[in-house]
């Protein structure tokens, strides 16, 4: 479903991201892991189309989208769930939901679709009316996936999707996750929580200092020596 060819990524002369290549394939989830400046969201942000590439290039559903819109990659079913949740603050929960389908034109399949949302937070279907701001984190989390949602995504990007969450939340979270792919969502998943997300991936890649340096099953890597020093804690 998706393949990166040797991605390049400069900040003005700052190289972020080294010739990093990596795919997913179809219902998959994969998740990317490495501690914090190592190129994580600057890879997503560079699927998406948000951060421009020196050079390499994004092929997603066999097509090469390299150099692509961000609205015009989302309209083809790769939507992405930004770090820190960026959900409209003043707008109601529904209308923040009615911001995922701007795109959409097909209402009766719109409908059905919040009620997928509904079914899936149901949190959020006691607090539609209710200011997005006005949630707790864990609440937001909620709306900023149902809200990518809401865009009929084939591939989702998460950008760290349990960060600042209480531990009962982050089991929510990731049993949420499990629950989407298994609806026929292929996931790709940035993570600071490495043995969580490696417990629920297929496949895991290791990104350090903007290369990838390791890569595998991830229950393998969950068991891999190296790996539980640098992201297991032992």
């Amino acid at each position: 479903m998706l393949e990166v060819k040797n991605l390049n990524v400069f900040y003005g002369n700052i190289h972020a991201l080294f010739d990093v290549s990596f795919k997913v394939e179809d219902g998959e989830i994969i998740t990317l892991i490495g501690a914090n400046g190592s190129g994580k969201t600057t890879t997503l942000h560079s699927i998406s189309g948000i951060v421009p590439l020196k050079s390499g290039n994004v092929v997603y559903d066999d097509a090469d989208i390299t150099g692509i819109e961000p609205h015009k990659i989302v309209l083809g079913g790769l939507v992405q769930v930004p770090e820190g949740r960026r959900i409209f603050a003043n707008l109601t929960v529904q209308e923040n939901l009615e911001m995922g389908a701007y795109t959409r034109t097909d209402a009766s399949e719109i409908k059905r679709d919040y009620d997928v949302v509904f079914t899936n937070f149901p949190r959020l279907k006691e607090r539609r009316k209710q200011q997005g701001g006005t949630l707790s984190g864990g609440e937001q989390q909620m709306l900023a996936i149902g809200r990518a949602l809401m865009s009929r995504p084939k591939l989702l990007l998460l950008d760290e999707p349990s960060m600042g969450l209480a531990p009962v939340l982050v089991d929510e979270i990731f049993e949420i996750i499990q629950q989407i792919n298994k609806n026929g969502v292929t996931i790709l998943l940035v993570e600071q929580n490495a043995y969580k997300a490696l417990s629920i991936a297929d496949r895991a890649y290791i990104l350090e200092t903007g290369r990838i340096t390791m890569t595998g099953n991830a229950a393998d890597l969950k068991n891999n020596e190296s790996v539980k020093k640098a992201y297991l804690g032992g």
